[in-house]
């Protein structure tokens, strides 16, 4: 491994009274920097800004979440970002925050910038450290939580592995509280999880071991293999690397060469626009394995309001969604050439991408 994405939960970094735990970080900067010896380069997702606002500052007024969440992240941000500048001084290994939205990936251009600063800071020797910027984010444009972020970072810098550090051991095949329930060690491709996942969603965190599922299958679908361990664990990154025996659950990549592009693209689903609905012979030319585009004589609706090559969802005869894609049409040129033959495609091939 030569590059990795390391998402740390809020439940591996805050104590249950959620106050932030120096010790914790501590053990996690000395594994980042073992690592770093070892000559890889590490970025790092770090949730707990909320967390560690909260326990700062007493309110005394009844507050909704969205203005918890800002003021908390605001004073949280600040500390998180101090302590962590002052853990990897220890080890003369610099750092940088990077602070993103939603919004930021909604377009190429604006995702091409942040990996382009990102890397730069790479090259450089900086580790990057990412999170959610909280602080002007609200509900409809935030992320589901860090998970899904770390996962778009991931495929973003084309990593090796993404680990994902949660306070539980990895997937198990029944309740993590039942003594007799085990970690499933390794995850293929079409395995299906429905029945093992809990709902359960975490104490200090807004997301649960669904939303990292869902992450982990979409990133190892893309060849990014994908860790779920305990972060409370000692050494458990060191270990993770250098045995694979560790106890966690991986899931193993899906052979596939992805472009850049269709990772930006497959990541895109809720930024869509717009949709459009394809007839059965578009779908099955489509999903047959071939590299097919969307023509529009294969079209049979379009919906909402989109400019050329913004994001639009691919729909079945059924409605149901199969797929994203960018358009080489607006909406309004889209309905214009509905069903005719002899057009340009709609969504060419090298910028669609179908799910599983």
């Amino acid at each position: 491994m030569k590059r990795l994405c390391i998402k740390i939960g809020s439940n591996v970094l805050t104590r249950a009274d959620g106050t932030l735990d120096v010790t914790r970080m501590s053990a996690l900067v000395d594994q980042v920097a073992e690592l770093r010896k070892k000559d890889i380069e590490v970025v790092l997702v770090s949730s707990g800004a909320v967390a560690s606002g909260r326990s700062e500052l007493h309110v005394t007024r009844k507050m909704d979440s969205v203005d918890q969440r800002q003021l908390f992240s605001a004073i949280g941000q600040a500390k998180l970002i101090n302590r962590y500048y002052e853990l990897f001084r220890e080890h003369r290994i610099p750092v940088g925050q990077v602070l993103t939205m939603k919004e930021n990936f909604s377009t190429r251009r604006h995702y091409l910038n942040q990996r382009n600063c990102m890397e730069v800071m790479l090259e450089n020797g900086v580790i990057p450290i990412v999170n959610e910027n909280d602080t002007i984010s609200v509900t409809e444009l935030m992320f589901t939580d860090n998970d899904e972020l770390s996962g778009l970072i991931a495929s973003m810098l084309d990593v090796d592995a993404l680990i994902i550090l949660s306070n539980i051991d990895g997937i198990f095949n029944g309740s993590p509280k039942d003594p007799s329930s085990q970690v499933i060690r390794e995850v293929e491709p079409d395995k299906d999880l429905s029945s093992y996942v809990q709902t359960e969603k975490s104490g200090f965190g807004r997301g649960g071991m669904i939303t990292k599922c869902n992450i982990a299958r979409k990133v190892a679908d893309e060849g990014i293999e994908v860790i779920i361990a305990n972060g409370k664990k000692d050494n458990i990154l060191v270990n993770l690397v250098t045995d694979k025996s560790t106890l966690c659950t991986r899931f193993i990549p899906r052979a596939k060469d992805v472009s850049s592009v269709k990772k930006w693209i497959a990541h895109s689903t809720g930024f869509a626009k717009g949709s459009i609905q394809l007839n059965m012979q578009a779908v099955k030319a489509i999903c047959g394995g071939k590299a097919v585009s969307i023509l529009p004589v294969g079209v049979t609706a379009v919906e909402g309001d989109f400019e050329k090559d913004d994001i639009i969802s691919i729909l079945d005869a059924e409605g149901n969604q199969i797929g994203v894609g960018r358009t080489a049409y607006d909406s309004d040129e889209a309905r214009k050439v509905l069903g005719q033959h002899d057009q340009r495609a709609v969504v060419h091939y090298d910028y669609l991408y179908l799910e599983n």
